[in-house]
């Protein structure tokens, strides 16, 4: 599993734009479960959805007015089991 981050600028505190509103919601509609933070968000995916659950995060922010985006991806350890 994956853990991506995402930022997304510009930055409206208190009042995510739709830049932002687009980016979750095209994660979501992949899959995803978007934990949505005052300064970022993240979602933990398969390394399958891993490139398209991103890039439909940086379409989604650039069609919607985003300046800036930030993408960080990290792997996850696995449970011993």
């Amino acid at each position: 599993m994956l853990l991506l981050e995402f930022t997304i600028e510009p930055f409206h505190e208190g009042n995510p734009g739709p830049h932002v509103r687009a980016a979750v919601a095209a994660a979501e509609a992949l899959g995803a479960t978007v934990d949505f933070g005052p300064f970022g968000s993240s979602c933990t995916v398969t390394e399958e959805l891993a490139g398209p659950v991103g890039a439909a995060v940086l379409a989604a922010a650039f069609a919607n007015g985003a300046s800036h985006v930030s993408l960080h991806a990290e792997r996850l350890q696995e449970a011993a089991g």
